[in-house]
């Protein structure tokens, strides 16, 4: 019969993965990929540890990863209750391997060459098997580290005698509440069979059962099968009565992998007999076949967090055997769904608060996510119907005031006394107000599209063109000036202001634009201009009268008066020194006085101007000023022809002493420049000096006479006024004027020729 049993286990052990060639292969691979990692742990973790990381060595007794689920609970609570980084080190024994004394002495070895160099901070010993390694080699692993032990049976810790420097947490392991929990789910029981292996781990837990049977269930029979080969195993259990419950114990292990492991064992069990375990986590599969009921466990968060807790307060400097060892707490009754329906246990027969675990998900829970999916989906396209007619509604009320914006934007675009027009992306006019549409005649389409080129003067068609053409690509706001045709074929000025439109998505839409005739304004200007010219030549011609007047009249009669008090003085003998000192007096300053009527004679209208020109003129301008005021003014001239013409002579003249006139007066400094030089189109003078400066923008907003007399000077002639000046930083005025300028008698007659030409045709001269 335990052969039929072994070959029935030996099938279905092939039907597990982790039993056939594929599982073999997987298997290789596992402990490859362990050993890559142990290397890493053994060569690359103490290299790439940070200088001033904790160090805390993990201590586990059991190598099945499986029975650990709180290792990253474990880190977090330690990371967070101790500062600063923690570098960590994990280990795993074989606990029922370590009665064998080749095993732990290979396992010591390894442990000594990893971590015998290594200066640890903590020490963490987990379980019975652990904590027995862990104290029985301190000295020679780890000797003078603080050690913390936990998930340890506080009745082993009474036996254990402990080191100094070693405190922990201990598990309050239920043994009792487990069988109690057992005998209770199946009150029918008359056998409790107790699977454990050899190991002292293990024999120490059957000490435990035993006595929890002996004292409180005499009348349930014991069988105990410890330490039996899997065919025995099998064939002492098929022996066993139905009423039998089993207790499972055999501690799960990595290294041996029989043909029929401790899960094929566990398995064959449960699909027999009702099987538990003081740990729970042994029988309770967290997925696939179910294997066992469950039993009663404790809380394993509330053990890490008492670690953590005694793992800082050693950190912060105590030390641990003034630490008390602290008792664990919070039972838990975990069962497995699957379990309780294989045996028909109901669960208002487990104890309240029992955690069951791998229940079967309920219709909702199984489609919950379709459902909420379907849910999320109808309330989706009843929200985006509702957004339709919620937008469609919307969309006609911005269609009304769209349409009522756009009315009174035809209104008020055709009472504007400006012509108004709109363009597409490409040029093409789409929109021209009434009033733009009656300036060029009867015809409503005139204008729209490509031709309002028509309309366009054709001496400004091609400048037009190339401005309109530079915005298209630019999309930036323009002005132009241009003519354009009226109805009844008259040219006229017009000044246009456009700005980019775009559209509702931010695209470029085209220009608007508006243009207003100036050809009024620039009738006005050339008035304006001749009225300049003849007032200037008014002024010029009046200078001249009264320059010869004082020259030629008072400067002879003032000289003649001189010699005449010269002659009166007489011989030295005839008058008394009182009347020749007085009489010598009045004749000096009668001779001072011919001085500066000669020179004010001069300014009115240089002499020198006509004779010599415009750089002997400006020279001598220069040394009667610096003479008179006391003054340093040095003058240059470069490549001035000679003569210039009369008018662009005569303005420089007057510039250069109305400059130089303002800079001796407010300048505040006694160092002048002038500089006079030609080009082949054009000649410029600079007036400079060093002085205080001014601000040239609020001056221009003050309009003082020597800045607009300048401006008007040079704009009769055609010529470019600049001035540079900031205050404490000089002044520098630029004037530059072309050789090809007019008298100001011919530009005045040509002004009246121009404005005649605009009234009789509205065409302004170029």
């Amino acid at each position: 019969m335990a052969e039929e049993l072994m070959r029935k286990l030996q099938v279905e052990t092939e039907r597990d993965p982790t039993s056939s060639s594929g599982g073999r292969e997987r298997r290789i691979r596992h402990w490859l990929s362990v050993v890559g990692i142990l290397l890493l742990v053994l060569i690359g973790f103490p290299a790439a540890a940070q200088p001033n990381a904790k160090k805390i060595l993990v201590l586990y007794s059991f190598s099945n990863r499986g029975t650990y689920g709180g290792l990253i609970d474990l880190k977090s609570e330690l990371r967070a209750a101790v500062p600063g980084p923690i570098d960590f080190y994990i280990e795993y024994l074989e606990g029922r391997r370590l009665d064998d004394e080749e095993y732990e002495k290979g396992e010591l070895e390894i442990l000594k060459h990893t971590y015998g160099r290594m200066k640890l901070d903590l020490v963490l010993l987990e379980d019975d098997p652990a904590l027995d390694f862990g104290l029985k080699h301190r000295d020679e692993l780890f000797p003078g580290v603080p050690i913390i032990f936990f998930d340890v049976d506080s009745n082993k810790v009474a036996e254990q005698k402990m080191l100094p420097g070693v405190t922990g947490v201990t598990a309050p392991v239920d043994v009792r509440g487990t069988v109690n929990l057992a005998l209770h789910l199946h009150p029918n029981t008359s056998t409790v069979a107790i699977i454990t292996g050899n190991s002292s781990f293990e024999r120490y837990w059957l000490r435990l059962i035993h006595a929890t049977l002996l004292h409180d269930h005499d009348n349930v029979k014991e069988v105990d099968l410890v330490g039996l080969p899997a065919n025995q195993l099998f064939e002492r259990a098929a022996e066993l009565p139905r009423q039998t419950v089993v207790l499972f114990q055999l501690a799960p292990q990595e290294s041996p992998q029989p043909a029929i492991g401790i899960h094929a064992i566990l398995e064959w069990l449960a699909q027999r007999f009702p099987t538990y375990s003081i740990f729970p986590r042994y029988v309770i599969s967290a997925g696939g076949d179910a294997v066992g009921i469950g039993g009663v466990g404790y809380d394993g968060m509330s053990q890490l967090s008492l670690v953590a807790e005694e793992a800082k307060r050693i950190f912060s400097g105590e030390r641990p055997e003034s630490i008390p060892v602290v008792e664990g707490s919070g039972h838990e009754v975990d069962l497995d769904w699957r379990e309780l329906r294989r045996w028909n246990i109901p669960e208002s027969a487990v104890p309240p608060g029992s955690l069951i675990l791998n229940r079967e998900p309920s219709l909702w829970e199984r489609y919950r996510r379709y459902a909420i999916s379907a849910i999320a989906l109808i309330v989706a396209q009843a929200l985006l119907i509702i957004g339709l007619l919620w937008q469609r509604t919307r969309k006609r009320k911005v269609e009304a005031v769209l349409r009522e914006s756009e009315r009174r934007f035809r209104v008020m675009t055709d009472t504007m006394p400006t012509l108004v027009w709109m363009c597409d992306p490409r040029g093409k006019i789409t929109y021209l107000n009434e009033r733009r549409i009656a300036f060029t005649g009867p015809d409503p389409d005139a204008g729209y599209g490509e031709t309002w080129i028509s309309y366009v003067h054709p001496d400004d068609l091609t400048r037009m063109l190339d401005t309109v053409s530079r915005a298209m690509r630019t999309q930036r706001p323009f002005s132009t000036e241009y003519r354009i045709r009226r109805s009844d074929g008259i040219y006229r000025w017009m000044y246009d202001v456009a700005s980019p439109r775009v559209n509702g998505d931010g695209t470029f839409a085209g220009f608007i634009g508006s243009a207003i005739d100036t050809t009024d304004q620039k009738l006005a200007q050339q008035a304006l201009q001749k009225v300049s010219g003849q007032l200037i030549e008014a002024q010029e011609k009046e200078r001249s009268r009264i320059a010869r007047e004082l020259h030629d009249d008072i400067c002879q009669r003032l000289a003649l008066l001189s010699l005449e008090l010269q002659r009166v003085s007489g011989p030295p003998n005839k008058l008394p020194a009182a009347t020749r000192k007085d009489l010598e007096e009045i004749r000096r300053n009668c001779s001072e006085i011919a001085g500066d009527v000669q020179s004010l004679s001069h300014q009115l209208h240089s002499s020198k101007l006509d004779i010599l020109g415009i750089v002997g003129a400006i020279r001598g301008f220069c040394n009667e000023l610096s003479k008179q005021h006391e003054v340093s003014i040095e003058f240059t001239d470069r490549n001035v022809p000679q003569p210039l013409p009369n008018n662009v002579s005569l303005c420089l003249f007057r510039v250069a002493q109305e400059a130089l006139h303002n800079a001796v007066k407010y300048s505040g400094t006694s160092q002048f420049k002038v500089e006079l030089s030609a080009t082949a189109d054009e000649v410029r003078l600079v007036v400079s000096d060093a002085g205080v400066g001014f601000d040239v923008e609020k001056a221009k907003r003050s309009r003082g006479l020597g800045l607009v007399s300048i401006q008007e000077r040079m704009h009769l002639v055609n010529g470019r006024f600049f001035v540079d000046s900031k205050p404490g930083a000089g002044t520098k005025v630029i004037i530059s004027a072309p050789l090809s300028g007019k008298d100001p008698g011919t530009q005045a007659a040509a002004g009246d020729d121009q404005i005649e030409s605009i009234r009789e045709t509205g065409i302004s001269a170029d």
